[in-house]
């Protein structure tokens, strides 16, 4: 691709903030640095994967709000992570971690734990866990006001 061909969409999901390097051919054949702001299938493919993004979210809402899931589930997927993910930044087993999600288990969890997954989550403190207020976290949440 020729410098001048490099694509300057700017619908893309940065708005212009953040741009790509790529390299393209300049007129004596050499190849250059390129900075580009995005091009339309690939806004169009990362559009898709923020909508997955905010369905589980709102599914993850839907789950705490019926009790069905601890707060754990909404941070877990805020921070787009699954079990396994989670299990590695916070040292707990899966089969761990997957007990945390039961709003029973949850209830119980010492403040050592609960400080454990603080740390993860970037909480300021552990009352954000033990007090949770979805519609507070919901609001905080700037990915689901887009669009």
């Amino acid at each position: 691709m020729k410098k001048n061909e490099v694509p300057q969409d700017d619908a893309n999901m940065t708005e212009g903030i953040t741009k790509e390097l790529q390299y393209a051919l300049d007129e004596d054949g050499n190849y250059v640095e390129v900075k580009s702001v995005g091009w339309e299938p690939k806004n169009i493919v990362m559009q898709h994967a923020w909508d997955e993004v905010k369905e589980d979210i709102k599914m993850a809402v839907k789950k705490i709000k019926i009790g069905e899931k601890s707060p754990i589930y909404f941070f877990m997927y805020t921070f787009m992570m699954d079990e396994k993910i989670l299990s590695e930044y916070t040292g707990f087993w899966v089969i761990t971690i997957k007990r945390h999600l039961k709003p029973s288990v949850f209830k119980k969890l010492s403040d050592d734990k609960l400080e454990v997954y603080r740390r993860v989550f970037k909480l300021d403190s552990i009352i954000e866990l033990k007090e949770f207020n979805i519609d507070k976290e919901m609001e905080k949440v700037e990915l689901l006001k887009s669009k």
